[in-house]
């Protein structure tokens, strides 16, 4: 992987070293960042009070997009859904399932135990012996199969897992078929597998999409965040996930950013969640 800093380190101070970058429209001091905050009330049809939110909070960025399934109506949402970026560590559910194909089943409990160390807490060499495992050439396959049709391997760093590519109406569909267990790509035992280990990630990591999380409101999700030095020097910081409200399905979303940095990226796509959340729990799409 790509120049990565310890995630349990940053998560646990939220202090990244960040040299030679300048200031976006969606970054301010990494030790505080301000995020633009829409109205306390925006107003309209579902849909255009959800364009208001993110028309705000993203600034006018490029590199911001964000998919939505409501579970309720159906209907779909996109604001810059095709917007691609590299997965990061939004990738380890296609590396479970990687591995869950490979298998042909359910997993050893070795391999288990990796898979739910790199869901649970995105650990990254567990990530990595399932990759292996499984054979990178099968990420193809399986986003094929899961008609992710904008999702692949880097051309030049096929073999690495963070620099895959991705859009948030792939990742929509991906959370779609595991949630449903309705996909030829896996079975649903191993959809339910993956799917439960996606609602046990540890508390620390439940940012994003899954800002909203409460004693009501129940979560399944898978983020990623890792800096890309080589390239432009950004962070890669995404989120994707389900939100439940008591356990009935509200709806499907991601978030897929490029930051200044890994706290900025962080709190924006937990603006993001809290507003999809706020708007849509108010009526469906």
């Amino acid at each position: 992987m790509d120049a990565l800093i310890s995630r349990r380190s940053l998560l646990a101070t939220t202090t990244v070293i960040v040299g030679g970058i300048a200031a976006t429209g969606l970054a301010a001091c990494s030790a505080n960042p301000s995020i633009p905050q829409p109205s306390a009330s925006p107003t309209g049809p579902i849909k255009d009070q959800l364009d208001q939110v993110l028309q705000t909070i993203s600034a006018g960025s490029d590199k911001f997009g964000v998919a939505i399934t409501d579970l309720r109506s159906g209907k779909a949402y996109s604001f810059h859904g095709d917007y691609a970026s590299q997965s990061a560590s939004m990738a380890k559910p296609m590396i479970v399932a990687m591995a869950l194909r490979k298998a042909g089943g359910l997993l050893d409990a070795e391999k288990a135990e990796l898979a739910r160390k790199a869901i649970t807490e995105s650990d990254n060499d567990a990530a990595s012996a399932l990759w292996t495992y499984a054979g990178y050439q099968g990420y193809t396959s399986l986003a094929a199969d899961l008609g992710m049709t904008s999702t692949h391997l880097d051309p030049n760093k096929a073999d690495q897992w963070s620099w895959t590519w991705t859009t948030p109406a792939d990742q929509v569909k991906l959370v779609a078929a595991l949630s449903s267990g309705k996909t030829k790509a896996l079975t649903p035992e191993q959809c339910r597998f993956l799917w439960d280990l996606m609602g046990q990630v540890i508390p620390d990591q439940t940012w994003g999409i899954g800002a909203p999380k409460s004693a009501d409101v129940g979560v399944h999700l898978k983020n990623g965040w890792v800096q890309f030095k080589s390239t432009d020097n950004l962070w890669a910081v995404n989120s994707m996930g389900q939100i439940d409200l008591k356990g009935t399905g509200l709806y499907q979303a991601c978030v897929m950013t490029r930051d200044v940095d890994f706290p900025t990226g962080r709190e924006l796509t937990s603006t993001v969640g809290t507003w999809i959340y706020r708007v849509l729990n108010s009526a469906p799409l």
